[in-house]
């Protein structure tokens, strides 16, 4: 499989962007890995790259956006931080991916038994980790059930997994609502926003 051109760049769509992911997903899902070669790849990318899409997701050792959607060099924009919220930094870089780089699809990716959401449901505080944990917190405190504070915490890995989802709906509504560029972006069906979640047992990601 060839890196990503100017011309496949162009004539791809959100949906066809999602599309490549799923299909990654799925051979990633069955062990399988599309024939490319990587080094050929470097050759390729090394006068520009045309990314399809933009993917933020959790630093998470287990959660590598490339390897769970079987891309290869010059076909994603990998964004990591723990907990995959966005910021200022994060959100410009999101911008330069759509407007300056042209992919066509972001996804906020997070996934199963999160450590991040797991210490914003404990209210853990550390150095800098409780400044992180603060930007998660409006996830837990959105997820209204359990009631019982004792349910609330990370040995409850159901309500771990439901902050997780509230806090990627949550990423995605503050991209829309702090970033007019892809609003519009998205408002002219230039590219798409959606979010995701990633299965750390079985591997499959979970669109929505």
């Amino acid at each position: 499989m060839k890196a990503h051109t100017k011309e496949t760049q162009t004539s791809m769509t959100p949906e066809k962007a999602l599309q490549f992911l799923r299909e990654g997903n799925e051979r990633f899902q069955n062990n399988l890995k599309a024939n490319r070669n990587l080094l050929e790849q470097v050759n390729d990318t090394s006068d520009g790259q045309f990314p399809f899409a933009t993917i933020l997701s959790c630093i998470d050792s287990r959660v590598s956006a490339e390897l769970v959607f079987d891309q290869g060099l010059g076909d994603i924009f990998s964004v990591r931080i723990a907990g995959n919220f966005v910021n200022e930094d994060i959100l410009g870089s999101m911008e330069f991916a759509c407007k300056l780089a042209g992919t066509k699809l972001v996804v906020v990716l997070g996934h199963t038994s999160c450590g991040a959401i797991k210490g914003a449901c404990d209210h853990a505080e550390m150095g800098n980790l409780t400044k992180l944990i603060e930007k998660i917190t409006p996830a837990v405190n959105a997820v209204l059930e359990p009631a019982d504070e004792s349910s609330r915490t990370s040995k409850n890995l159901d309500f771990v997994n439901e902050v997780s989802k509230k806090n990627v709906l949550l990423t995605m509504e503050r991209i829309h609502n702090e970033s007019p560029i892809l609003s519009e972006m998205e408002k002219n069906g230039e590219i798409k926003i959606i979010g995701a979640m990633y299965d750390i047992n079985t591997g499959k990601v979970y669109f929505y």
